[in-house]
């Protein structure tokens, strides 16, 4: 029977210095917490700005001029971001009220140039075209124009009764609440008869119960 050299014993129980330290390192490392483990695996970055010290930048005021301008200008000459700037307090003041009014006279021209714009196009395009295709195309040219003037002449509807509004005091205010409805809604949409709300609880209604 061979025997095992007392040495190679010896060598195979007793581990290294060097040995039990990496050991004694490694275990350290698996006991550690996730943090002391990423800052040991990551190499060293140059440092950022935090978040605080860009959340402390001083806010942008509004423009002074922006804001007062509307007391030296006629109504019908604000500029939207004007009427936007004007304080609450002047909601639907003179002011605002020949602002709207300009407006709704200009999309009125608008509509009534367009169509009579379609009317020359219907006469021009009268002539017998040979080609069936280019007949086809300008047929299909003439139904397109003729929605887009059907859909004007809804909204032209809707503008004059704005316009009535206005005369009477009623405009800018909602219909089933009374409350103002909001510069920003009534420049996006100048013909708005509802406040955001309501129009929101009117369209879910719709969709739930129908026209």
């Amino acid at each position: 029977m061979s025997k095992t050299p007392a040495s190679k014993t010896a060598a195979t129980k007793t581990p290294s210095k060097a040995s039990k330290a990496a050991a004694e390192d490694k275990s350290a490392v698996a006991d550690a917490p996730d943090s002391t483990v990423s800052l040991l695996d990551s190499p060293v970055r140059p440092s950022t700005p935090t978040s605080t010290n860009q959340n402390s930048r001083p806010a942008v005021k509004a423009d002074p001029k922006l804001s007062s301008a509307w007391k030296t200008k006629a109504g019908a000459e604000l500029s939207d971001a004007e009427v936007l700037a004007m304080p609450d307090t002047e909601y639907m003041n003179d002011k605002q009220v020949d602002f709207f009014r300009a407006k709704l006279t200009q999309l009125k021209e608008d509509i009534l140039s367009n169509a009579g714009e379609t009317t020359e196009h219907l006469r021009e395009d009268t002539s017998i075209v040979p080609d069936p295709a280019d007949r086809a195309t300008i047929e299909e040219e003439h139904a397109l124009e003729l929605r887009t003037r059907d859909r004007e002449r809804k909204l032209l509807k809707k503008i004059m009764q704005s316009l009535t509004r206005l005369d009477s005091g009623e405009y800018g205010y909602c219909d089933e609440t009374g409350e103002p409805i909001g510069l920003g809604r009534l420049i996006a949409r100048p013909t708005a008869t509802l406040s955001l709300e309501a129009q929101q609880r009117r369209e879910l209604k719709q969709k739930m119960f129908g026209d």
